[in-house]
């Protein structure tokens, strides 16, 4: 699979960053390369290699001066050892949890950091769905999540990501939703962070995904790991169908969650009925949360097309209105495609019988469950709150 080299993508001001060493090299060159103010926001730092890799260069930059503000989730973190923690913290690295479990905010168990950011120097973001972890970055013998991210220099964006970077601070900020333009103009693109925090009302990811496929005159490309969207983006999908768009979805053959990979299954029948192709990744686990409409526009992020992301997490992703750089995604998701594993409808009623498609039914309304049900612990407690 060919990816692009951080010495390239360097020089361009939006290029798009893949999984593995590809993203952690640029992080690390990134922070390397910092001179006043790093903000880093993700839901997984793990104490492995990769974890303590980068937390090193996080280190090695507080000893140059630079301040460092590092926010993780405290269920996706959680795992980390005090003497981690401990760690990070004397080294002079700004730190906190985001909701940990075992505080007076534990009742917001659905509502998590879900979002990978970094901002440096207020000049560049690094924004997608690769979290910092070994599995992430790979090893020789074990291939990386396949996931994305991109990196964008532009210093308009970057205000616009440090003011989103708010959550480590506690505090509303004004809402920033500002396009950065291009200053060629023969290769105009414009990007817009995106964010969902239903809470905060801002639904801005889901609102351009149902308007990008309901708007979509010739094709649409998404890739998702965890793919079970809800009423509103069904509806959209089937609508784009009905009007012949071609529709292919990239999903994960292989899962690290087998429960969910089963609820999954089950959509399958639905999506098959409308003429929507259907393509498993089974090289590695899929992480990816990307979409390529039209070949014009393409949105990369850590926002998957489900209930939870909707509704409870805090979730953050790039909209980039770029004919080249869509054209050049969809060149790279096409090879993608040709290694996945087709699921056609004949190949689907062969490999489920009776007894499978009603083990995956139960798995489909188990996961709606529990998804209904984080969702709503933080919905409760906001209604509370603006009831008081």
């Amino acid at each position: 699979m060919k990816r692009d080299t951080p010495s390239n993508a360097i020089t361009e001001k939006v290029s798009l960053v893949h999984g593995g060493s590809d993203f952690f090299d640029r992080l690390e060159a990134l922070i390397a390369d910092a001179r006043s103010e790093i903000h880093l926001q993700t839901y997984i730092l793990e104490e492995d290699a990769t974890g303590t890799k980068i937390s090193n260069a996080l280190k090695k930059a507080v000893s140059r001066n630079v301040t460092v503000y590092l926010l993780l989730d405290g269920l996706g973190s959680r795992a980390l050892s005090d003497k981690f923690v401990d760690d990070i913290k004397s080294s002079g690295i700004q730190f906190r949890f985001f909701s940990p479990l075992l505080s007076s905010n534990s009742f917001y168990f659905g509502r998590r950091l879900h979002h990978k950011i970094v901002v440096i120097d207020t000049q560049t973001v690094l924004i997608g769905g690769i979290n910092i972890a070994k599995k992430y970055e790979g090893t020789p013998s074990e291939a990386p999540w396949l996931d994305y991210a991109v990196l964008i220099h532009d210093e308009t964006t970057a205000r616009h990501a440090k003011s989103i970077c708010h959550y480590y601070f506690f505090k509303k900020r004004k809402r920033f939703f500002e396009k950065t333009v291009s200053d060629e103009p023969n290769n105009p693109t414009t990007t817009t962070l995106l964010q969902n925090d239903w809470l905060r009302r801002k639904s801005e990811i889901q609102k351009t995904y149902i308007k990008s496929i309901y708007t979509a005159q010739n094709e649409i490309i998404i890739v998702c790991g965890y793919f079970l969207p809800g009423k509103k983006l069904t509806k959209a999908l089937e609508k784009a169908a009905q009007k012949k768009v071609r529709i292919r979805l990239i999903l994960s053959g292989v899962s690290d969650v087998p429960l969910v990979k089963e609820a999954i299954n089950y959509y399958y029948a639905f999506l098959l009925r409308n003429n929507i192709e259907l393509y498993e990744w089974n090289q590695s686990i899929l992480h990816g949360k990307t979409a390529v409409v039209d070949q014009k526009w393409t949105t990369i992020g850590s926002f998957n097309l489900n209930h939870l992301s909707s509704y409870a997490s805090i979730e953050m992703n790039a909209g980039i209105d770029s004919k080249p750089f869509a054209e050049n995604y969809q060149k790279h998701l096409e090879t993608i495609i040709s290694q996945c594993t087709p699921i056609t409808s004949e190949s689907f009623r062969t490999q489920n019988n009776v007894l499978t498609r009603f083990k995956q039914w139960v798995s489909y309304y188990i996961v709606r469950f529990f998804e209904i049900l984080l969702t709503y612990l933080p919905y409760n407690r906001f209604l509370k709150s603006i009831l008081k």
